[in-house]
């Protein structure tokens, strides 16, 4: 008689085309749902994952309807040992548990023409092969079901009408006939009008079903637009990043979903910390000083009242500062009283470089997270 034989999940064929966070969240929705599991699993297997390997593995295991059922089977072997075998819902579960094992899907390394040179040839301009790319993304969005819920979806047993998708484009973005798309036509406002746009009408379905009558297609329901938005702002955000664009969809903040300049690391992590942790009665201010100043638009004005709602956030802690620095309090607000930046007086100096304003922002706004961290440290106690 032989052991039993642990059978662990082999993720060296599986890609993930999907954020890490986003399949794990997604994927634990589903293990907490009681009602048609074994198809929402297939349906973001399908969506998030490379090919249909993993979804074939899936169906390949024992289907035990409820999660209470007993996750394990065994089987024996020609050898007289018996070998675990998982059913469909352990396979899932330990799948979603190890995803932060699994590898992010990557371009092909070059193949021979283009290590060559040989490559397909380009009509020289970046901007266009970006919108180009950018319409393909979209395509892909409404091939997956992402748009059904504002634009609609046919079928041959409905025959309503739809909306019109150009022109609720139109009522947002106040350009007509932009349905279909039709990169080649875009200016730079209305590539990046339409990138912002998007971000606001995607919804991702959580279930899909297949009408094989007439050849109807698949139908998407139960959608939820929070897991599509994360998903659009991090593919359109790798596709700009290829391109050398430096913006990047926001996250977070008042101007959640709109473009906003490109900052390092270390400084995204700031702002997100700021908008997290900050006090309900100092949330509005920051917001705003943050979207005025990342802005895509953003103007040496709007820079200067960025600062000044900082400012005014700080000297509302003034007290607080004071506390810790002692004297050296006045320092920090000395540059913005004696720069033409919050008072405005005609003693006032006002001849600097533009440089000298995202310095102070990011001084202020560095400022601004420890004071919250004081604030947060004397509730505690």
């Amino acid at each position: 008689m032989g052991d039993d034989i642990a059978v662990s999940l082999d993720l060296s064929n599986y890609e993930l085309l999907w954020p890490t966070s986003l399949f794990v969240s997604e994927g634990e929705r589903i293990l907490r749902s009681t009602s048609s599991w074994q198809d929402r699993a297939k349906w973001l297997m399908t969506e998030a994952l490379t090919g249909t390997t993993a979804v074939a593995d899936f169906e390949d295991l024992p289907n035990h309807s409820a999660p209470t059922a007993d996750p394990w089977a065994t089987t024996a072997t020609g050898w007289g040992t018996k070998q675990a075998v998982m059913d469909q819902h352990d396979w899932f579960t330990e799948l979603i548990n190890r995803a932060p094992e699994l590898r992010h899907a990557t371009a092909p390394r070059p193949y021979w023409p283009q290590r060559r040179g040989n490559g397909p040839a380009h009509d020289g301009s970046t901007a266009r092969d970006t919108r180009r790319d950018f319409a393909r993304l979209i395509g892909e969005f409404a091939d997956r079901g992402y748009l059904v819920e504002v634009f609609g979806e046919e079928c041959v047993d409905d025959h309503s009408e739809l909306p019109d998708a150009s022109e609720m484009i139109d009522s947002r973005l106040g350009i007509p006939d932009l349905w279909p798309l039709a990169p080649e036509t875009w200016d730079e406002d209305t590539f990046y009008g339409l990138i912002e746009v998007f971000h606001d009408l995607v919804s991702r379905p959580r279930m899909r079903r297949y009408h094989s009558y007439s050849g109807c297609g698949w139908h998407h329901s139960e959608f939820h637009n929070g897991p599509a938005r994360v998903l659009y702002r991090w593919k359109v955000n790798q596709l700009l990043r290829a391109a050398g664009i430096e913006y990047e969809l926001a996250a977070e903040g008042e101007d959640l979903g709109r473009l906003v300049a490109v900052t390092d690391d270390a400084r995204s992590q700031l702002v997100h910390r700021v908008l997290k942790d900050s006090p309900p009665d100092a949330t509005a201010g920051v917001r705003h000083a943050i979207a005025l100043f990342r802005a895509r638009d953003t103007s040496t004005e709007s820079k200067r009242s960025a600062i000044f709602n900082l400012a005014r956030i700080l000297e509302e802690r003034r007290a607080l500062i004071k506390e810790h620095l002692g004297k050296d309090e006045g320092a920090l607000f000395e540059i913005a009283n004696r720069f033409d930046l919050r008072h405005r007086r005609a003693d006032q100096r006002s001849e600097y470089d533009e440089a000298f304003l995202d310095w102070i922002f990011w001084w202020y706004l560095a400022t601004v997270e420890l004071t919250n961290r004081l604030i947060a440290s004397r509730n505690s106690t």
